[in-house]
């Protein structure tokens, strides 16, 4: 890897965001998107409910909040190589097996264990390895990053569309599990390397813009180093914790249940097809977008516009009953979930620090999966009890708002005091 790391004609900090991109691309093979696929066929074939079956995510979510620290820490520890090659491994594992969940236990131990891996083992270990290759363009990197996993949202649940029609929903999933290996296991293994340093290479390949933010651009030599024990006596970190899982409750609770949505609004299943596919490229749009305003605002300013969209957006849902609408609001959503993807792993790296990101990241991952799962259940629960979706978006969209006080208060933690030896 040093070699190949000195010889190639730019930085290898962009051989591992490919790398760690193609871990986010096939993580998709969990995601809500590509589970709203499988709602209407799987509740047609084995009766099961919209509300058990949006149940799997939210079991999947709560397993995840326990899993994170420990997966966190392994990143610190033995390195996001094994983390990331593990998880894709087993991933396509528990996304194959779920052709013989045919009762719900089965159903909820494999997708669970699939929303684990995507909650936790890709998610902290693909975003800590880059975080950890970049300072000063870490904006632009991470925005790449999450351009994989918008990919993955595109394709992910299009190839499962198609192999539902074409073959079953069963034998979709078994194509899902083995393009995870296929695209992710080599890479992931042969490729990822913890840190520049590890190769005698700097961040950002020693020559990046100035960023603009509220502290001046972080080098090398001056970037904030806080370990774990530090981070948690801040008020920062929960703010941003607590509000970043707040908008995962919006994200979860409208994605899973987009696609049906869209049908019982009288739009067909085609349209409902468009519309995810549309809320997936405009994740991708997004990404980079955020990633761009990330070097030119601060990061507080930027996540609070992301909540801010996300609540506008969640408000507009309850008037989605023409084609034109349903694709405009699926596109805004898209826009809105590629910000609380990409603005939280920068700002934990920016505010934090390398030393003990994956510690860090662990730590407050559970707000995130927590989110998840309650967003994915609510939804289900309140159109099983009311019939349709309108009372959750109009609660979704002041969980929106709500998210904006903390993240504006979030502002760059200082340090009181001397930093800790040994810590983790």
């Amino acid at each position: 890897m040093q070699r190949l790391a000195r010889k190639l004609p730019f930085h290898y900090g962009w051989v591992i965001v490919l790398t760690a991109g193609c871990s986010m691309f096939v993580r998709n093979a969990a995601a809500s998107l590509t589970l709203a696929v499988f709602v209407h066929p799987v509740s047609q074939d084995l009766g099961w409910s919209r509300t058990l079956i949006a149940g799997a995510a939210s079991f999947g979510g709560l397993a995840s909040s326990v899993a994170s620290p420990a997966v966190g820490w392994l990143s610190d520890r033995y390195g996001v190589r094994l983390v990331l090659t593990s998880g894709v491994l087993i991933l396509g594992i528990s996304t194959i097996s779920l052709a013989w969940a045919t009762v719900p236990v089965a159903f909820y131990l494999a997708y669970g264990i699939g929303r684990v891996i995507f909650s936790s083992s890709v998610q902290i270990g693909a975003t800590v390895v880059v975080a950890r290759w970049f300072v000063q363009q870490r904006g632009r990197a991470m925005g790449i990053l999450f351009l994989f996993q918008s990919a993955g949202m595109v394709l992910f649940p299009l190839i499962a569309s198609l192999a539902i029609q074409h073959r079953g929903w069963q034998e979709a999933w078994m194509l899902l599990g083995a393009l995870v290996w296929i695209v992710a296991l080599g890479p992931a293994y042969l490729l990822i390397v913890q840190r520049p340093e590890d190769v005698g290479l700097l961040p950002d390949g020693g020559a990046a813009p100035a960023r603009v933010d509220e502290t001046p651009s972080a080098t090398v030599a001056d970037e904030p180093a806080w370990t774990l024990r530090e981070a948690i006596a801040t008020p920062t970190l929960w703010l941003l914790a607590v509000a970043t899982g707040s908008l995962f409750v919006v994200q979860a609770g409208t994605n899973i249940h987009q696609a049906a949505y869209f049908v019982d609004q009288g739009l067909g299943v085609t349209m409902a097809a468009v519309g995810i596919s549309l809320n997936a490229v405009f994740t991708g749009v997004g990404s980079i977008l955020w990633g761009w305003i990330l070097e030119r605002l601060p990061v507080r300013i930027t996540f609070a516009m992301v909540g801010l969209l996300m609540a506008i957006t969640s408000a507009l849902f309850t008037t989605a009953d023409t084609a034109a609408e349903a694709m405009a609001y699926a596109s805004m959503f898209g826009i809105s979930v590629a910000g609380i993807l990409v603005v939280p792993a920068v700002a934990y790296a920016d505010y934090f620090g390398r030393r003990s990101l994956g510690a860090i990241r662990g730590a407050t991952e559970p707000f995130v999966s927590l989110g998840g799962a309650i967003g994915a259940l609510t939804s289900g629960i309140i159109f099983d009890v009311t019939g349709s979706y309108h009372i959750a978006f109009v609660i979704f969209s002041g969980v929106g708002l709500a998210a904006i006080p903390p993240l504006l208060m979030a502002r760059p933690p200082v340090r009181t005091a001397a930093p800790a030896q040994g810590s983790p």
